[in-house]
């Protein structure tokens, strides 16, 4: 009896060995070969983690610009007006006229950018005519030339976008150089016609503008832009008036709180890849 549960112990001993050896067979994993049958499921080798796609918003652009202006100008005034009995102003308009700008700019995420802008504000035409009566009825008709330089610094927001359109709108504060020329003053005292002219002279202003428009992203690099702005360019006033005859010399002719809403067509290159890119392996591994 003392034999047989020998035998039954030795036999739980082995079969329990041999259990825990293949137990252990199982999660073992052979050296890798080139050759052979592949490792067992729990011996391959997970791929690593996929690395993060970072979005590159900011960089630095360049724009150019083309436009038209239509301008306007709030008051005419001249030293002799308030002292001029019934006088009234009954046209003061400029024409359209052509703009050409250029530009560099930072864009810094995907809603907020930065520009400095320096444009040319073509020559255009100016006609006026007031009329007075101080028991002779008179008249003055006057026309007149203006051209500007503009400078802004400017701030957009850009609103999102959808199927390559950004809607924008923004802000500019800057300096306005106005030059007023060619100014001819033709009148009546009410027997006699004169005729007076001024000689060229320029202002520098505060200038602001308001701007809003929609952008078209036509590669990863350019961008296409239409665009309304809104722009204060302050005063003008022209050199002092002669007669023709040399008679008389009366003050410049002023224009006061000239404005204009512009129309514009921009073209702005990115120096940003604008592409999707990914953190390289060797710098994941220190992370």
């Amino acid at each position: 009896m003392g034999s047989v549960r020998i035998a039954v112990l030795a036999a739980v001993a082995a079969g329990a060995i041999t259990s825990g050896a293949a137990s252990a067979a199982d999660y073992s994993c052979p050296p890798p070969q080139q050759y052979g049958p592949p490792p067992p499921p729990h011996c391959v080798t997970p791929p690593p983690p996929p690395m993060p796609v970072i979005e590159e918003f900011g960089g630095w652009y360049i724009r150019g610009d083309i436009g038209m202006t239509n301008q306007a100008v709030g008051e005419l005034f001249q030293a002799n007006f308030p002292t001029t009995p019934g006088l009234v102003v009954l046209d003061k308009n400029f024409e359209s006229g052509l703009l050409f700008g250029v530009g560099l700019g930072y864009k810094w995420n995907n809603w907020l950018r930065f520009d400095v802008t320096g444009e040319y504000r073509g020559e255009t035409g100016f006609h006026g005519l007031d009329i007075w009566d101080d028991g002779t009825p008179r008249f003055n008709s006057y026309t007149a030339k203006k051209s500007e330089w503009l400078f802004l610094a400017n701030i957009y927001a850009d609103l999102g976008t959808w199927s390559g359109f950004t809607p924008f709108v923004g802000a500019g504060l800057g300096f306005s150089r106005i030059g007023i020329h060619s100014l001819r003053d033709l009148g009546t005292d009410g027997v006699n016609v004169t005729l007076g002219t001024a000689g060229s002279a320029y202002t520098w202003n505060f200038a602001y503008a308001l701007h809003a428009g929609v952008a078209w992203e036509l590669t990863k690099n350019t961008t296409l832009e239409f665009a309304y702005r809104y722009t204060y360019l302050g005063d003008g006033i022209s050199g002092s008036i002669r007669a023709f005859d040399g008679s008389s010399v009366i003050s410049g002719l002023e224009f006061r709180d000239i404005d204009s809403h512009d129309l514009k067509l921009a073209f702005r290159y990115s120096f940003a890849s604008g592409h999707n890119y990914q953190v390289p392996e060797i710098l994941m591994r220190r992370f």
